[in-house]
Order: C-alpha cells, then structure tokens, then sequence
C-alpha cells in the first residue's frame, strides 16, 4: 500500500502540472516535490509533496506562501502552522487493483474513443471530444478551471461524462494516464448518485489500476466500486478570504 500510495501522489502531482501548464503556469520537481513559483490556478494546490518528512521551510521557499497559498501533504506529516497556515481538510488516497485481466479495457488507450456495448446501461461515460462538450463538462462541474483546449488535447487527459437523454452533461470525471495507474480525479455528479460515476469509470478502464484520494462522504462511494484506502494526506492552506483547494478538484 505504501508503494501505491507515492503512485498516487506522484499521478497527482502530475495532474496538477498539467493544469498549471494549461494555464501558463510551468511547475518544478525533484524527489522532494512537485511545485509552481506563483499562484496555481484556483483550487489547485501549490506544491505536492512527493515523500514523507520533506522540510517545511524548504518546500515554502519554493512558492509564493502568501496569503492563499495552499500546500498538499501527500504523507500528512508536515507542520505548516508555525508558517501561518491551517489545515483546510484531510482526506483518503485510494487505490482499485485491475478490476479485470490485461486487454479487457473497454478504451485501449485511454486516449482512444471510448466504446461502450449496447446495453451497458447507466454507468457508462463517454468521453468528452469537442470544445463544445467541454464547455458543457465545465458548467456541470462547476468550475471553468479545466476548459482548456490543452487539456482536451493532451493525450494522457481523458474527460468523461455522463449525459441525460436531453444531452445534458449529468456525471464526469477525469482520468490520467502517464504511470503505473490511472489517477481518477474530478468525480462529480449532479444527481448525487457518485457511486454510478466511480462503477462508469471502472468500467472504462477494466485492466487498470486506479488511484485518487476523496474525503468525507465522497468515500464511501468510491469504496463502494471496490477501491480501497491506502493513507491519508492533507491539504494546508494560508487563509485569505478569496480562495482555497477545494477537496472534489485538484
């Protein structure tokens, strides 16, 4: 489990990178973390740790630890309070082993459309393949952070959703691949039911390991398709009163 758990926060500071990048922001990394010099995007973190005891006064040199800034501490093992932060929320990284053998995968690559059989029912996602339908992903999420034609463009980002008969975007999420798992992030689900939402996206990638983190009530849905936690992380913040990483995002 503890393997997993870098994984996941190794696929996590990777998708962080992604969207800084989308947003003009390059980030830096070494073994100690990953991280941006100015302030990421809203709701994204500024730095991730990327191995237990990383030394706090170094890491915040690394960004601007001003007021918003936000930090995610992949191991929960950092202090950041004598530095004028509190912690915003902890949270579970999860992980799901293959929920079926190599070559079963309903999207091989992920990058490739999805194809889901006739019948498959409610689950199913589909991937998101115009500017149009990220618009749409975008106003149902929530949040304009990720409508991104880079994003959209970039071959280790699929984005999923799930449409009403109307057309309407109902349920997404999004997947990663550029490791050993795929990181699932951005799980969402207009009608509550986040565990339809986790069962779709294990079905879009059958023979692949999965990995993300969810807190609170967001658990016991991805628990419930058959992921597992694996180690608590937590995300610090230095409060102002505009911003902070929001636990359903980055």
């Amino acid at each position: 489990m503890a393997a997993w758990r870098a994984v996941a926060a190794r696929d996590n500071a990777d998708w962080c990178d992604l969207v800084g990048r989308a947003h003009g922001l390059a980030g830096a990394r070494d073994a100690d973390a990953w991280s941006v010099p100015r302030r990421s995007p809203q709701w994204y973190p500024d730095a991730v740790t990327l191995r237990p005891h990383v030394d706090a006064a170094r890491l915040l040199a690394r960004i601007d630890a001003g007021p918003g800034a936000s930090v995610k501490d992949s191991f929960a093992d950092l202090d950041l309070a004598p530095h004028g932060f509190r912690v915003l929320f902890a949270a579970e990284w999860i992980h799901r082993p293959p929920a079926a053998p190599p070559g079963a995968s309903l999207v091989m690559p992920l990058v490739m459309p999805l194809v889901v059989p006739p019948g498959a029912g409610p689950t199913a996602l589909a991937p998101v393949t115009s500017a149009r339908g990220l618009a749409d992903w975008s106003a149902a999420h929530g949040s304009e952070v990720l409508r991104r034609p880079a994003l959209l463009a970039d071959p280790r980002v699929t984005i999923l959703a799930r449409h009403a008969a109307d057309g309407a975007v109902t349920a997404g999420a999004v997947l990663t691949d550029g490791g050993p798992a795929v990181g699932v992030s951005n799980v969402f689900a207009a009608d509550g039911d986040l565990a339809r939402v986790w069962r779709g996206v294990v079905a879009a990638c059958p023979d692949r390991p999965l990995v993300g983190y969810e807190s609170g009530g967001g658990l016991p849905p991805a628990e419930e398709a058959g992921f597992r936690r694996i180690g608590p992380l937590r995300v610090w913040l230095r409060p102002d009163h505009h911003r902070g990483p929001d636990p359903a995002t980055g």
